[in-house]
């Protein structure tokens, strides 16, 4: 691991909570057989099986298990599904749904089970469902050729589905800041994170939450870094997107993008793949990450933004946008 300049870190931070934040994911679900597999999704709340194509519409899908999914579909074209971080919502990509969809691609986020404004499930918490939640919602919605693209929890989300469900509806692959292919530390993955830290992540949720989530806002922007220009107003916007995820499903959801092993997922990718991850991510760690799933995709390209901190969508918007438009189109 590279690395990385020290700065000012948040007064409320004990040595025990900075290991916690410097560790956590902030941010992390065909064919015909793996869809039925999935359950068949009803859609609700005027959506359409199949949403009008160049219409800003929003809607949820029923998953098997009852548990309503939310998603919002802006555009027309191209395909492109996006997959938020822990414990974000499809909010979290606003800026590059807008774009993409200003330049001719059709973008479709949703809310993961138990974040955001999808129903809150007491089970179902974990990547496998989340996957095939996502593969739901891609043939609730029949898209083909997509382009899946995933930041922290949400990589860890779109490499589960390609590991469940295929690429048979799948274009192209994107990893941002994301979580393949282990973050916790095992005989297996000795440079990952010990389990103490997920467990004072924990901790965290179950206490003081809010303050929990205004604390983790810092090194996720690396407004704890110096030169920092990221707003107050950003934070606040992640603090609330944070407080709109039931406890529930956050709390379980740290055990599914810290231990589950995607090694064999990200195997299994058989469509060009951009990893896109920042080299002082302070939330998950470049060197346990990036640079390892870039090597166990066939076609992978890695992008590396020096500097960058975890929250790229805001950070790093415009070279996001652009990296994201210029691996689409091509």
């Amino acid at each position: 691991m590279t690395s990385r300049p020290s700065g000012p870190e948040h007064p409320m931070l004990t040595p025990r909570r900075r290991v916690l934040i410097g560790g956590i994911s902030a941010a992390a679900i065909a064919a015909l057989p793996a869809e039925l597999a999935a359950g068949t999704p009803e859609t609700t709340s005027g959506a359409t099986a199949q949403s009008p194509e160049g219409a800003h519409t929003m809607g949820t899908i029923k998953t098997k298990d009852g548990t309503e999914i939310f998603y919002k579909d802006w555009g027309k074209g191209r395909p492109v599904c996006f997959s938020h971080g822990w414990p974000l919502n499809a909010d979290a990509w606003d800026d590059q749904m807008f774009f993409l969809a200003s330049h001719g691609y059709r973008c479709i986020a949703h809310d993961r089970r138990g974040h955001g404004r999808s129903g809150q499930s007491w089970n179902g918490n974990d990547l496998d469902t989340y996957a095939d939640d996502l593969a739901a919602l891609i043939a609730a919605l029949d898209l083909k050729d997509a382009t899946l693209i995933g930041h922290s929890t949400g990589g860890g989300e779109v490499t589960r589905y390609v590991g469940r469900h295929g690429t048979r509806r799948v274009h192209k692959l994107v990893l941002v800041s994301a979580i393949p292919p282990l973050m916790l530390k095992t005989p297996a993955n000795p440079n990952g994170l010990p389990i103490e830290v997920f467990d004072d992540t924990r901790a965290g949720m179950a206490g003081d939450r809010a303050q929990f989530y205004r604390d983790l806002s810092s090194p996720f922007y690396g407004v704890n870094r110096p030169g920092s220009k990221v707003s107050k107003d950003v934070q606040d916007a992640f603090w609330l997107w944070s407080m709109q995820a039931g406890l529930k499903g956050a709390y379980d959801c740290i055990k599914a993008f810290s231990e589950t092993d995607l090694t064999e997922d990200l195997k299994k990718v058989d469509v060009p793949t951009l990893v896109i991850h920042g080299d002082d991510d302070q939330i998950v760690p470049i060197a346990d990450s990036a640079l390892l799933s870039s090597k166990l995709i066939k076609n992978a390209t890695l992008k590396v933004y020096p500097g960058a901190p975890h929250g790229l969508m805001a950070t790093h918007k415009e070279q996001l946008n652009n990296d994201l438009l210029a691996f689409a189109a091509a």
